[in-house]
């Protein structure tokens, strides 16, 4: 089978990245595998086994435009059968331009839950105030364009298809549940920098709007005034980084908050922290919900991604509302002044995780499979 990805992630043209390593593994199992994405000025074609990859360097107002001509192409030259967008939003826009006039499918892969109230909403009353992009408001009416146009679409969790069914119903295929790929594997702890915390936080991910590090900040200015011990650590880089650092500084807690950018010893440096916490507005799937679970960190996470359908709040994990930074504060105080449910909770949700990877068997297999359906 031939298939092309039009891919949203630029890291796949480093030879040592994650995302390379997954394209490899489904090349292998696919036969042939094309990727066309943006890439960085001096990005050139190259072939690693089964894989292609087919840089685009160009200003991103005409990315689209850009994309769908060299997708088009690739079809043609290649015998491309199967062309699957790695979002519905500009990459599948893309594709399905691409595939206009040609005798390739459509694929589209969802991996954020882009009808959640909280891709565009900017906040409440009870939580500070984030600039959601102007452009998700553009990118659901995209959706709406690309979804019923596709051939098949797959879906990173039971949470993102109730949502697809809900809004398109019987105009789009049924979409598939294929999770994202996460090691079972669990790396050796890795120190974190020297601190006087006795308990230390970590959150870990891309300091974008939609990760709502704000409330996190919110929460632990509630907390610091009756536990002075707690700390937090924030792994991940991004355009909100500034603004965090300047709410930081305003806040008053420059003495508790350590920006550590972007780490590829990320899951190492979770394994020495007393807690994970996530804020995020929305998740599609949650990667690093995973990785803390299989390593027995105790967890505080919003409602979102897979939260309900595999962690079950208060079994797991402790889970709160989406932008509430009095429940995140709620929640690290009983990690502090409980600690059975700081031992119970993380020992449960590794076997919950364990028992869900099981249940997920072979990914690069089930994708080959959700693919080869659509021929």
């Amino acid at each position: 089978m031939k298939v092309l990805f039009v891919s949203n992630d630029p890291t796949i043209f480093d030879t040592a990245s994650a995302a390379r390593a997954r394209m490899r593994a489904y090349a292998a199992t696919i036969g042939e595998l094309h990727i066309v994405s943006s890439a960085g000025f001096g990005a050139r074609d190259e072939q690693d086994g089964n894989l292609y990859l087919h840089p685009v360097y160009v200003w991103k107002l005409f990315r689209i435009r850009s994309l769908s001509a060299r997708a088009n192409a690739l079809i043609r030259e290649y015998g491309i059968e199967v062309v699957s967008a790695q979002d519905p939003f500009e990459h599948g826009l893309a594709a399905l331009r691409a595939v206009q006039g040609t005798n390739a499918k459509l694929h589209i892969q969802v991996h954020t839950d882009f009808l959640s109230p909280w891709f565009v909403k900017s906040g409440n009353w009870r939580s500070p105030q984030v600039r959601m992009p102007f452009l998700n408001r553009w990118r659901r009416r995209v959706a709406d364009r690309v979804l019923p146009r596709a051939h098949g679409i797959r879906v990173v969790s039971e949470r993102v298809k109730a949502s697809l069914i809900t809004r398109y119903g019987a105009s789009i295929p049924e979409p598939v549940v294929i999770p994202v790929p996460v090691s079972s594997v669990v790396p050796e702890p890795v120190r974190l920098p020297d601190h006087p915390f006795t308990f230390a936080l970590i959150a870990v991910g891309r300091l974008e709007p939609e990760k709502r590090i704000e409330d996190i900040l919110a929460a632990l200015k509630l907390v610091v005034v009756h536990y002075p011990m707690v700390g937090l650590f924030i792994v991940g880089d991004g355009s909100e980084r500034g603004r965090l650092e300047r709410m930081t500084r305003s806040l008053g807690l420059e003495e508790k908050v350590r920006f550590l950018g972007h780490r590829s010893d990320a899951w190492g440096l979770m394994r020495s922290a007393q807690a994970v916490i996530q804020a995020s507005a929305y998740e599609g799937y949650g990667r690093t919900l995973i990785e803390a679970a299989l390593a027995r960190i105790p967890l505080i996470t919003t409602d979102v991604g897979i939260v309900g359908e595999v962690f079950k709040g208060y079994e797991d994990v402790l889970s709160v509302p989406v932008a509430d930074p009095t429940a995140l504060s709620l929640a690290i105080v009983g990690f502090i002044e409980d600690n059975s449910v700081r031992q119970e909770l993380p020992r449960h949700a590794e076997e919950t995780v364990r028992a869900h990877l099981a249940a997920v068997g072979d990914i690069p297999t089930r994708i080959k499979e959700d693919l080869a359906r659509l021929l």
